[in-house]
């Protein structure tokens, strides 16, 4: 099980995969609030965001694109649902500051997207693994989230290592960092731990010390 924190964010998260989350939120929101009473339940957001390295830390730099699919009610037209979300779901929720005129919008880019949910898409628990976590960042163990109590390790480990995680970042003793647990069914005590700080551990420490 992998836990991860980084500082490019109050909340301790990958930019990236945040403003992917808030926006489906805002999604949510929009619809439940009837800003875009047109809008149905099911929906997608992924955003592609430039960064820049810095000695093992990730700077967010600007966004590059965003793309949402939603479903809608019918007899929409293509423009009146691009200039609605833009306006009602991106701008509200992306700082203004990582927007420029190169970013580019892809709103339902497969075109109508009327019939959603278990009647278009239908599966069984353990899907999304990585829109449960990191997004990509970090890493991610064997184990989903979906469908399963906190008695199995796959959710609570993970929610263990990203608590460790977020508690050495936010003590300021790493700028960013994977924790990883391993267990044996019927063992206690995590078979192995591991840290990585991507070389971001603070002046004066060890990733050794944060170990301890």
């Amino acid at each position: 099980m992998f836990g991860y924190a980084t500082d490019e964010t109050p909340e301790l998260f990958p930019f990236s995969h945040l403003i992917a989350l808030k926006l489906s939120e805002r999604l949510d929101t929009v619809r439940h609030e009837k800003i875009l009473p047109w809008l149905r339940p099911d929906g997608k957001t992924q955003v592609t965001v430039e960064y820049k390295k810095s000695d093992g830390q990730v700077i967010p730099i600007r966004v590059e694109n965003v793309l949402i699919s939603a479903q809608h009610d019918p007899n929409l037209s293509a423009e009146e649902m691009k200039s609605a979300l833009i306006e009602y779901v991106i701008n509200p929720i992306i700082p203004q500051e990582y927007l420029d005129s190169n970013t580019k919008y892809f709103i339902n880019p497969s075109g109508l997207f009327v019939i959603g949910g278990p009647e278009a898409d239908a599966g069984l628990t353990g899907r999304k693994i990585i829109v449960d976590t990191y997004g990509g960042w970090g890493a991610h163990g064997g184990g989903a989230f979906s469908g399963k109590d906190p008695s199995k390790v796959d959710r609570s480990g993970a929610y263990a290592a990203r608590w460790i995680a977020k508690s050495l970042v936010a003590s300021k003793l790493c700028k960013r960092v994977l924790v990883q647990v391993c267990y044996s069914i019927g063992i206690s005590y995590p078979l192995a731990i591991n840290i990585d700080t991507y070389g971001t551990v603070n002046e004066g420490k060890s990733e050794e010390d944060l170990y301890e």
